[in-house]
């Protein structure tokens, strides 16, 4: 397989001693709103980081967890824990303050890094604020750490229950460089990147991180929500060359109410979270004359292992491997499927967490014979393209046929009233029925007429056991913070 040769000692963090090593030390490194900082600025600041953090009394395999919002001084704070063989462990800046009680525990958390917005939300008995950590520099050997030891942990995104610890190798960061950043986006020392999903999640960490400092670009973070204005708002003043996102702001995107939007320095666009539905490729490459590269990645395996590729796009499907990893389709008793077929998603990688954190049952069920086991299901068709048909645990039957969501879903927003929708089997009188929860556009009357109409819709297309019977009207879905339709909610309301 395409995978990096890494010799020992090997310290992720060293990422960014290559840039200064390559004469990049005056070149932009990150920026954000009016703040910018150079690839030598960035690598003083991970190592005055990584020293506040060891005169705390952080060491290697202590965990540091970080609760901060993208800023300039993220990535300082988490290569500066890396560096130091201590383990960064990134989680959402947007929950609830009693939600970080349960992170503090399980990660047994050292240190706690919090930005402004957070340093009320949380409690742990060693909480360094950030703004104790601005103008820290210094110059920081790296620990002679291995290839195969811990580097940092990622919290799953708990779309089907409590978040799990996922833990990572020290070589992890520079797998995903050199497979998917270099042989499928082929990132460029001049690219500038823009991710709008935050970089404690896998995805964002890539996009935003490990990406451009492994390519020598430069990157663009965004605080706050990330909201078509503001997306658009960033796109126009920061001329980014590679954009990151997920389906459902695509799709936001393309239903916000403005024309002042500027696309014109972009190169191409990437999608991961959820599949992209081709009805919303189609449109984004009809307003923006843009490809949108769409992917399957997950918190396991660090970033996107399955993906289309520039000029190769076809619209609807999660495209083929990326090189250095393997899939695999095998039936319900895990034997694998050959050719044309239908059955559930294994990959393997050499980014594939270690395990989970204080779970190993869980590690044992997900991790088979060296494969992770996705809990995806995938159609693989003549081709050899993957095509998305549901969460295992999403799946449902009618009249004892199997129904995908995915399906469905995709036939529902291409109607001009509808803007999303989620699909769940919904037990009626003992019988399993395909239900639609659908959001409409603000000016679009609900009712059952346009129930009716939404399934003659679906008639024209689909077959009849997967049309939905029930169809109910939301304002919003419930989502995972990466975007992901949490699909368990609806079923159980």
């Amino acid at each position: 397989m395409a995978v990096p040769s890494v010799v020992e000692p090997f310290n992720a963090s060293t990422l960014l001693d290559a840039n200064l090593d390559a004469g990049r030390g005056d070149k932009p490194a990150v920026s954000c709103g009016a703040e910018r900082v150079t690839y030598r600025e960035l690598h003083d600041r991970a190592c005055g980081a990584g020293i506040a953090l060891r005169e705390l009394g952080a060491g290697r395999g202590d965990r540091v967890l970080l609760v901060m919002d993208d800023c300039v001084d993220f990535p300082a704070v988490f290569l500066g824990a890396i560096r130091i063989g201590a383990v960064p462990v990134p989680v959402n800046p947007l929950y609830a303050g009693s939600e970080y009680g349960y992170f503090v525990a399980d990660s047994g958390a050292a240190v706690v890094v919090v930005d402004a917005a957070c340093a009320e939300k949380v409690e742990a008995p060693r909480v360094l604020r950030l703004e104790e950590l601005r103008g820290a520099t210094g110059d920081l050997a790296p620990e002679p750490t291995r290839p195969e030891d811990t580097a940092f942990w990622l919290y799953s995104s708990g779309s089907t229950g409590r978040p799990k610890g996922v833990v990572h190798r020290q070589r992890d960061l520079l797998v995903t460089c050199e497979t998917y950043a270099r042989q499928v986006l082929g990132i460029r020392e001049d690219d500038v990147t823009f991710s709008t999903t935050k970089c404690f999640h896998a995805y964002g960490l890539g996009n935003s991180v490990s990406f451009p400092c492994w390519a020598g670009a430069s990157t663009v973070l965004l605080p706050g929500r990330p909201t078509p204005e503001a997306i658009f708002s960033t796109v126009a003043r920061e001329r980014p060359t590679i954009v990151f996102s997920v389906p459902t702001l695509y799709n936001a995107m393309l239903h916000a109410e403005t024309d002042e939007q500027d696309w014109s320095s972009v190169r191409f666009c990437v999608s991961a979270a959820e599949p992209l539905p081709a009805e919303v490729w189609h449109r984004w490459r009809a307003r923006h004359g843009l490809e949108i590269l769409d992917g399957i990645g997950s918190t396991e395996m660090l970033h996107i292992y399955c993906s289309n590729r520039r000029g190769r796009v076809v619209p609807g499907s999660s495209g083929t491997p990326v090189p250095g990893y393997e899939v695999k389709l095998c039936d319900d008793d895990a034997r694998e499927l050959a050719g044309e077929a239908t059955g559930d998603l294994y990959v393997r990688g050499e980014s594939m967490l270690a395990r989970y954190w204080n779970q190993p049952e869980k590690t044992a069920d997900c991790i088979r014979d060296g494969w992770f086991y996705t809990r995806d299901r995938y159609r693989r068709d003549a081709d050899g393209k993957y095509w998305y048909e549901g969460r295992a645990d999403d799946m449902f039957k009618v009249s004892g046929l199997w129904v995908s969501p995915a399906d469905v879903e995709a036939r529902l927003i291409q109607h001009p009233a509808v803007v999303e929708a989620a699909v769940v089997g919904a037990h009626v009188e003992g019988l399993t029925k395909a239900k639609a929860f659908v959001v409409c556009g603000a000016t679009v009357a609900r009712g059952e007429l346009l129930a009716d109409e939404l399934r003659e819709f679906c008639h024209d297309r689909l077959h009849r056991y997967q049309v939905p019977q029930l169809i109910e009207f939301v304002d919003d879905l419930p989502k995972t913070v990466t975007g992901k339709i949490q699909r368990y909610k609806l079923r159980e309301a």
